[in-house]
């Protein structure tokens, strides 16, 4: 299970490498605004924080819905394809591609920690790293025009789809365990550690410039789509670096850990807004990036797997408070601010790393 699992991360984070890299790119070389982006990719992050609510008013965590999740994906990456050059199919698509990539990544987390560990976890998980770096080096060698990167995204998301139906179908078969998940969804309660969930999702808000706006702010800024493309790759490199070393680590205080990981997200965003230019300090930001995403990730998902007794859901909350309403304020509040305040773009992202620095401090405390 594990070589299959590995293998998931790969195709899976090479087609999430394809949509966060490439994508803003293409859509600006189409002729979209920065606020049409904005709210394209803002889209799929919103829908990814309304899904888990939806598993407490009924809905079922289970096979079924994984299965759900594996079509949504693929066929929100197919219809990229017809509807690239027209904003309201294309923010369907997207909405389409979000609602399946909600549902999809925290259930083989869940399958991960469970077969894994967490101090092993990383080992594994950094092959979703090196799918990403991979397709980033590749594809900046033939994106000569928009439609050959949504060939690429399409190529991925069928990869990921036929190895996350296999992963399903195994662990359907291993495990009967959905009755016992649904009674353990009555115990969660997320209102205990508020301080927890508003830390993720400030970190993820901080993370908006980034994930939607760097490729375009560093290309404005002077720096070829080339260098570009290695300031991504390095992050990467010193993010599996992160993930194969970082078992020891996990032995710390792991709240301790995540103020951590948010200081330096901060640091990191301060030396983007302010030597935007300067490709040496660019690469030193893109060096904490082992912390500001790699650590703080397996930090965040080890701390609620061992923090609720509903683990499923707890993941799905994960993704869809930090990733899903974090990464939606971020996405639409990067792209105002970088059609009316460029200058502070990396600045706003910053502010929020801080403020969920301060947010975990309570969790500190209390720990």
């Amino acid at each position: 299970m594990s070589f299959i699992i590995g293998a998931f991360y790969f195709f899976y984070f090479a087609l999430i490498g394809v949509h966060i890299i490439f994508v803003p790119k293409i859509l600006s070389m189409v002729g979209y605004s920065s606020i049409d982006i904005g709210i394209i990719f803002a889209s799929a992050p919103l829908v990814r924080f309304i899904v888990p609510f939806l598993f407490l008013k009924g809905f079922k965590l289970d096979h079924r819905a994984f299965v759900v999740s594996l079509i949504l994906m693929l066929l929100g990456a197919i219809a990229f394809y017809p509807a690239l050059t027209s904003f309201w199919p294309l923010l369907i698509s997207n909405i389409v591609f979000g609602i399946g990539i909600s549902l999809l990544l925290p259930y083989i987390e869940f399958i991960a920690l469970e077969h894994i560990g967490k101090e092993s976890y990383g080992k594994i998980r950094l092959f979703g790293s090196i799918g990403f770096i991979a397709v980033a080096l590749v594809l900046v060698r033939y994106l000569n025009e928009p439609k050959i990167g949504i060939d690429f995204l399409i190529a991925m998301a069928i990869a990921a789809t036929a190895l996350g139906a296999l992963i399903g179908t195994l662990e359907h078969k291993r495990s009967r365990a959905d009755i016992k998940i649904i009674e353990n969804i009555q115990s969660f309660n997320p209102q205990k550690h508020l301080g927890l969930w508003l830390g993720f999702l400030l970190m993820q808000v901080s993370f908006g410039p980034f994930y939607n706006f760097f490729t375009i702010y560093a290309t404005d800024h002077g720096i070829s789509l080339d260098t570009t493309v290695w300031l991504w790759s390095f992050g990467v490199i010193v993010e599996i670096l992160m993930f194969y070393f970082q078992g020891p680590l996990l032995q710390k205080n792991l709240y301790k850990l995540l103020q951590l990981t948010a200081f330096f997200t901060a640091l990191r965003w301060l030396i983007v807004a302010a030597f935007p230019d300067n490709i040496t300090l660019l690469f030193v930001s893109q060096s904490l990036h082992a912390l500001s995403f790699a650590l703080f990730h397996t930090v965040s998902i080890s701390i609620l797997f061992s923090l609720y007794h509903a683990k499923r859901l707890a993941q799905q909350f994960f993704f869809g408070i930090s990733y899903g309403l974090g990464g939606f304020l971020g996405a639409l509040g990067s792209g105002v601010l970088y059609q009316y305040a460029p200058a502070w773009l990396f600045i706003g992202g910053a502010i929020a790393a801080l403020g969920a620095a301060i947010s975990f401090r309570g969790n500190i405390i209390k720990s």
